[in-house]
């Protein structure tokens, strides 16, 4: 449940702050007849994104009629989910600086053509980062297993990011959103590292890989996959108590190189600009939401 509430929770947050970007610009311009057409291109993004999710469940429930066509299916794209996560914790910290720049360059021009280049902006720029939450979460729900929890913590993630949105967007908050980002990414890197290691486990119950009977451990005795701890173990870190060894080589191999590159990567870069700089540059800093919007709307 906690690998999911993070999920909505950054997923969520990302999403919201494009929109707030978006109507901070539009009431900054007085272009407030063009909030509609936002709001139809976010509610066609939303759309799409929750069919996808449903087209992924049926595929793998209904078309592939064997189980081990169904193990493949789930378990590619599982390995495909942590290749887009990756992919967007890395340009999230990339880019997030010039994100705001970019939006309203992009809904500047857009507002020159007409209302629906306005709704077809707004899609694109929620619409990717709900197609990527939706195949995460679709590869975490299928690594949890077959119980509600991981809904009602998605769900929880998702409204507690729209909450901190509006608090962002209303000044009611300050919260440092580069350091949010960046420990929310180390710990969607955590659950991604999960999620590979059951893909991988997935390809070997549909024959894909072999491997599948010889364990690193078997811990179900000390570690019961139904007690309290064997649960939040597995909702946290996708633990499994008897892991194979292609199972933990691939869960250590994405993880270790991964998260270490994530979380120094920074430190590097950000050292040599420390040492170069006056004392008046010292607020060089990459907080996104709070300057940003504030910025925006006045």
């Amino acid at each position: 449940m906690f690998g999911n509430y993070l999920i909505g929770l950054r997923e969520g947050l990302e999403a919201s702050l494009v929109v707030s970007i978006l109507i901070a610009y539009l009431v900054k311009v007085d272009r407030r007849d063009r909030l509609v057409a936002v709001g139809g291109g976010v509610s066609a993004a939303i759309a799409v994104s929750v069919a996808f999710g449903a087209l992924l469940t049926y595929t793998s429930t209904s078309l592939l009629s064997s189980g081990a066509a169904q193990e493949t299916f789930g378990g590619t794209l599982s390995l495909v989910a942590v290749a887009f996560v990756t992919w967007m914790v890395f340009w999230m910290r990339r880019t997030a600086r010039s994100m705001k720049s970019e939006l309203t360059g992009r809904l500047e021009s857009a507002l020159a053509l007409g209302g629906v280049a306005v709704a077809a902006t707004a899609f694109l720029a929620v619409g990717r980062e709900g197609l990527e939450t939706a195949l995460f979460f679709w590869s975490a729900v299928q690594a949890a297993g077959s119980t509600a929890s991981p809904v009602a913590g998605f769900t929880l993630g998702l409204l507690t990011s729209v909450v901190l949105a509006w608090l962002l967007y209303r000044h009611s908050v300050k919260l440092n959103l580069a350091t949010f980002f960046t420990w929310t990414g180390a710990g969607l890197i955590v659950v991604a590292a999960g999620v590979a290691g059951y893909g991988v486990h997935d390809l070997q119950e549909g024959g894909v890989l072999g491997g599948l009977n010889t364990l690193a451990f078997d811990v179900r005795q000390q570690i019961p996959p139904t007690s309290w701890y064997g649960t939040l173990l597995k909702g946290v870190f996708n633990f499994s108590p008897d892991t194979t060894v292609l199972q933990a080589v691939a869960y250590l191999a994405y993880l270790v190189p991964v998260l270490t590159a994530y979380l120094w990567r920074p430190r590097r870069t950000a050292a040599p600009a420390a040492a170069s700089a006056k004392p008046a540059a010292a607020p060089t800093t990459t907080r996104l939401a709070p300057s940003v919007l504030q910025e925006s709307t006045r």
